[in-house]
Order: C-alpha cells, then structure tokens, then sequence
C-alpha cells in the first residue's frame, strides 16, 4: 500500500520514565517525526530523541516535576508544556499527559470536550496502550516505551496523517524480545 505523497509519519510515545526501550527507538526512527506525551523523566531522554528527529514534541506528566529530575535540568522541565497541538495534513493533534482528566482512569469524554477541534487526542499516564475510535475525535495512548509497567511490553503508535486519511498502527514488543 503506497501512502499518499502529503502524508507523515508520526511516532508517539509516552511514560519512558528515563529510558526508552531499543525497540521502540527503532520504530521512531522510520517515522517523520516523534510525539512525547509525558513522564519523560530526564532531560537525557528528550536529548536522544533529538538526535534522532529535530521535530520533537514533548509535554510534562505528573512526574516531570522540578523536584523528581536531576537539579541541573530544571529549566528544561520547567520549559515543558502541559498541553501540546499540531497541526496535521487533515487536522489538529492535540496531546496532554492525561492524569487531570481522572489519575486512574483518565475520562475521554472530558478529554474530548477539552480538546473538541482535535481530530485525535494523545494522552499518557495510564501506561496502557489503547486506540479508541468510537467518536469522531480519536482518544489514544501509546502505553509506556520504556521498563516501567510496561503492561505486557513496551509499546508505541505510529500515526500516518495525510489530508484524506488518518491511520494508527499499535506497536507492543513482548517482553522477551525486550533487549
């Protein structure tokens, strides 16, 4: 299947908590560019995936807080935006950490009142891969792409957006093929 020639790639990930699993730096590498939804937890990691893609966006999690990183990276977490949007061939992006829509289990409806001109609304927190397509706004979560509560393996998304077609492919890495 050839992709329409106005179409990205976009690799989205969240709660790497410090690391990013190998795997998944391979996925990121075949897109265009990468989404962080938060809990990223170093600046060392923002650092590599901007080795890999100038185009990087980032937002804070509950734990991207002055007081849990590193005291020399405060004026990069404190850089961090709560809320994040891009503007995509077909549409808006919208992207938050998630965790002040409902810390357990964050609510999609309040999500999508919140985010009502987004096309699709990337959130973290949860840790749990899902891609929820039941309205006309997409609601999804990468799970984690690092080692913490991986939920049956580091995962991620690739979303491919063009002006006529939007799609999201759910990546998981079982945890013995975790290098």
């Amino acid at each position: 299947m050839s992709l329409p020639s106005d179409s990205i790639r976009i690799a989205i990930i969240s709660d790497t908590h410090g690391i990013i699993e190998p795997n998944i730096i391979s996925v990121i590498k075949s897109c265009d560019q990468v989404i962080h939804a938060g809990d990223i937890c170093g600046a060392h990691v923002i650092k590599q995936l901007k080795q890999i893609h100038t185009d990087v966006t980032a937002v804070a999690g509950n734990n991207d807080i002055e007081a849990l990183w590193a005291a020399d990276e405060a004026h990069i977490v404190n850089t961090l935006p709560q809320i994040a949007e891009l503007d995509l061939p077909g549409g808006k992006l919208k992207i938050e950490h998630g965790h002040r829509h409902g810390m357990q289990k964050p609510c999609h409806d309040s999500l999508r009142k919140t985010h009502a001109d987004a096309r699709v609304i990337v959130y973290g927190h949860t840790h749990s891969m899902l891609v929820d397509k039941d309205e006309k706004t997409w609601v999804v979560n990468p799970g984690a792409a690092g080692h913490t509560r991986t939920r049956g393996g580091p995962s991620c998304l690739i979303l491919t957006a063009s002006e006529t077609n939007w799609d999201v492919e759910m990546i998981r890495f079982p945890l013995e093929e975790v290098a």
